[in-house]
C-alpha cells in the first residue's frame, strides 16, 4: 500500500486578507483539528514544504506577475511600520499583505514537492493543505482569492522537469478554474476536466474552451447524484482515453450544499465517490499517481468534514 503525504506550513497562516474575509487561516485550523480528532492524520506522512524557486513559477506565469506582487509586497514592508496600508487591494475580493507572496511561494513550493515525492515513488499520493489557493490565478494576473497557480505550476513541473508526456488535472470547485484554463489550455500534454456552477463566478468557461479542456457547468441547486452522473458520461471516458500518467487536483469543497459561497448540493459522500472514481483511473495509468492541492472549501465544519473524507480516499482508509 503506497503512503499518502500532507504538505503544510505554518507560513500558510501569516496570509490573510482582512477581518471577516471567507479565504481565512481558520480554514487550516479547521482541517487540522479534523484530521487529528478522526485520527486520519496518524496515517499520512507528514512532509517538508520549500518554497518555489522563480524558474518553477516561470513555467505557469510572466515575470511582470511575479515581479508585480513582489513590488507590492515591498511596498507594504516598507509602509506598515510607518503606519501605512497593511494590505493592498487587487480586486475587491482579493488583497494581499506583506507575508502573501510568501504563503503563495510556499504553497507552489508543496505542489512541486509533492510532485517529486510521488514521482520517486516516494509516496504514492499526496493532499498539500495550502493558502492561498491557485486555480484563478491567470499567467500574469492575481484574482479570486488567488496569486500563483499552484496546480498549473505542479503540472508543468510533471511535464518539463520529470519529462512525463500526459498529465491530467481535475477541478471539482463550485468556481470554475479559470487560472488553471488560461495557462494549460492549448497545451497536448495536459487534459482538464472540471465541473462547476454556472452562471456564477468568474463566468468563464463556456465559450469555446480549448480541445483539451472538458468544462461541465451546471446549474445552481444542483445535487450530488447528477453531478456524479455527469462525471460518470463525460469525464471518466475522456480520462480513460487520455491515459494520464499523473493526476492533479484542484480541490475546491465550496460545492458542499453547507457552504455559503456556491449553490450547489454536494456533500461529504459525494466528496468521496470523485476521489475514488479518479483514484481508480490513477491506479490504471498513472502509477496511482496523485497531487491534490486544497482550493476552496469555507464553511469551516463542511470544509474540514470534507478533506477528511476525500484524504481517507487517498489513503485507503
Amino acid at each position: 500500500m503506497g503512503k499518502t503525504g500532507y504538505f503544510t506550513h505554518r507560513d500558510f497562516w501569516k496570509h490573510e486578507m482582512g477581518q471577516g474575509h471567507p479565504e481565512c487561516p481558520e480554514r487550516l485550523d479547521a482541517i487540522e483539528d479534523r484530521l487529528l480528532v478522526s485520527g486520519v492524520g496518524d496515517a499520512l506522512t507528514r512532509c517538508d514544504v520549500p518554497l518555489a524557486a522563480l524558474p518553477d513559477i516561470l513555467r505557469a506565469h510572466t515575470v511582470e506577475h511575479v515581479e508585480h506582487l513582489e513590488a507590492l509586497t515591498q511596498r507594504l514592508v516598507a509602509d506598515v511600520p510607518a503606519g501605512g496600508p497593511d494590505h493592498a487591494q487587487l480586486d475587491p475580493d482579493t488583497s494581499l499583505n506583506r507575508f502573501t507572496v510568501l504563503a503563495a511561494r510556499r504553497a507552489a513550493g508543496a505542489a512541486i514537492a509533492a510532485t517529486d515525492a510521488v514521482m520517486s515513488g516516494e509516496l504514492e499520493n499526496a493532499f498539500c493543505a495550502v493558502r492561498p489557493p491557485g486555480h484563478h490565478a491567470c499567467r500574469d494576473q492575481a484574482m479570486g482569492f488567488c496569486f500563483l497557480n499552484n496546480i498549473a505550476i505542479a503540472a508543468r513541473h510533471a511535464l518539463e522537469a520529470h519529462g512525463l508526456d500526459r498529465v491530467a488535472v481535475v477541478d471539482f470547485d463550485v468556481h470554475h478554474g479559470n487560472g488553471t484554463e488560461d495557462i494549460l489550455a492549448n497545451d497536448p500534454r495536459v487534459l482538464m476536466v472540471g465541473i462547476f456552477q454556472h452562471p456564477f463566478y468568474p463566468y468563464s468557461g463556456t465559450e469555446a474552451p480549448a480541445s483539451n479542456m472538458l468544462n461541465l457547468p451546471v446549474p445552481a441547486y444542483t445535487k450530488g447524484m447528477d453531478v456524479r452522473e455527469l462525471i460518470e458520461m463525460m469525464w471518466i471516458p475522456r480520462l480513460e482515453a487520455f491515459k494520464p500518467q499523473m493526476i492533479f487536483i484542484s480541490a475546491g469543497f465550496d460545492a458542499h450544499r453547507d457552504d455559503d459561497l456556491g449553490q450547489l448540493a454536494l456533500t461529504e459522500n459525494d466528496f468521496s465517490w470523485i476521489t475514488d472514481r479518479v483514484r481508480n483511473i490513477a491506479r490504471r495509468h498513472a502509477k496511482g499517481r496523485i497531487v491534490s492541492m486544497l482550493e476552496g472549501g469555507y464553511n469551516l465544519g463542511a470544509l474540514a468534514r470534507s478533506v477528511e473524507a476525500h484524504v481517507r480516499v487517498l489513503a485507503d482508509l
